[in-house]
């Protein structure tokens, strides 16, 4: 029957894992299999690849015919490479110990291939990281400049307010100490303007008390004239009286 080193698919869905087996071509993709030479992974960079290089070569020998995936796959881990030293030994163009030593620095030197290329893609992996961290803190230090840009008016607008409040505080603290002073004079003020009509009471009271003796005065000057008339007038009702007596004989004559 003939036999085909080909991948059969495991895994999951979107991250597929391959097992290297020999089957029989005539069997289903993920059918049965006559046996497992290795596995393969394609998930990670580098490829994941463990296989059993004396069994694949023992298979390739015995005329298995492998896919075209498994043979870049089988390449690439020096099998194909490794029947051929065998096809040198069985000839007689090479001994045991230098096909051993030959395969041996192949995959020395495959080793130190990948491993380098290991290292450049992490290297690259940790450039790209420290770039993409970089642009981060940029658009960061851009975002939080455009906040501060956008806050800033607020800010002023703020301090403008704190200022105005400030200034009519002060403003109501000055008026309520200037109404206190205010308060404080009219007090002040009110003990001067009681005093001042009692003063004015007092003057006019010893204005009264100095003409109560003018009065007095005037009242006795009253009185001293007032005799000298009453004499007067008596000395002179007897001469209207003396006056009026004649009169009065001069009518009762006329009358007789």
């Amino acid at each position: 029957m003939p036999v085909k080193i080909r991948l059969q698919r495991h895994g999951k869905k979107g991250k597929p894992f391959y097992w290297i087996v020999a089957a029989d071509s005539r069997a289903k993709r993920d059918g049965k299999f006559l046996e497992k030479l290795g596995t393969y992974n394609p998930n990670t960079n580098p490829a994941s690849i463990d296989i059993n290089v004396d069994s694949s070569v023992q298979w390739l020998e015995n005329g298995a015919q492998p896919t075209n995936t498994a043979r870049r796959i089988l390449s690439y881990k020096g099998v194909m490479l490794k029947k051929h030293l065998l096809g040198g030994l069985k000839k007689g163009a090479l001994t045991e110990e230098q096909v051993e030593a030959k395969f041996k620095a192949w995959v020395e030197e495959k080793e130190s291939a990948i491993a380098n290329k290991a290292e450049g893609l992490a290297k690259e992996k940790a450039d790209a990281r420290a770039k993409a961290l970089a642009a981060e803190k940029e658009a960061n230090e851009k975002r939080m400049m455009a906040a501060a840009e956008a806050e800033a008016p607020e800010e002023e607008a703020a301090e403008v307010a704190e200022e105005v409040a400030v200034e009519t505080a002060e403003e109501a603290v000055a008026e309520t100490a200037t109404e206190a002073t205010e308060e404080a004079q009219e007090a002040a003020e009110a003990p001067v303007a009681d005093e001042a009509p009692a003063a004015e009471e007092t003057t006019e009271a010893e204005e009264k008390v100095e003409e109560a003796p003018a009065e007095e005065a005037k009242a006795e000057a009253v009185a001293e004239e007032a005799p000298e008339e009453t004499e007067a007038a008596a000395e002179e009702t007897p001469e209207a009286e003396t006056a009026e007596e004649p009169a009065a004989e001069e009518e009762s004559k006329e009358e007789e």
